[in-house]
């Protein structure tokens, strides 16, 4: 396991489309143990494969509902809207106000290639939202609908 830089806006690899993940082996097993320990050093809510330089659909959520991780995660359903600030560990030094679902139900796999599906609401759905936007080369810039400078 191991710490790794967080790319920052302003790198191409931000801006691309991942490939889905096909074998699920000790590879991405250190993957993800990796941006495990990453997002906990950084203090983020989540981070996905591109911010550390991979161009793979994996991200990982550090909320008050636990720890996740979502290889090849698809959003199947969402309902409701809430509005709210959010930043990023790849746009330091920046906020904005963002408009997600309220509620989603994601369909992924785990580290060990097996389906699951999942229903989180609030501030879980908005970074599952976050996150997979990073899968397709989306930031929460190009949504905001304010930006201000923060510390």
């Amino acid at each position: 396991m191991a710490i790794r830089s967080v790319v920052q806006v302003g790198d191409e690899v931000l801006r691309q489309k991942c490939f889905p993940v096909e074998v699920f082996d000790e590879k991405l097993w250190a993957l993800l143990d990796d941006m495990k320990d990453t997002v906990k050093k950084e203090e983020g809510a989540g981070l996905a494969a591109p911010q550390v330089g991979i161009l793979r659909r994996a991200v990982v959520v550090d909320v008050e509902e636990g720890y996740f991780e979502f290889v090849n995660p698809e959003i199947i359903a969402q309902s409701g809207e809430q509005n709210g600030w959010e930043g990023c560990l790849s746009v330091r030094g920046k906020q904005g106000v963002v408009s997600r679902p309220m509620k989603v139900t994601l369909r992924y796999y785990d580290r060990q290639g097996e389906k699951h599906i999942l229903k989180a609401k609030g501030f879980f759905a908005r970074a599952i939202c976050h996150e997979l936007d990073h899968l397709d080369g989306v930031l929460y810039i190009d949504r905001a609908t304010q930006l201000q400078k923060c510390e």
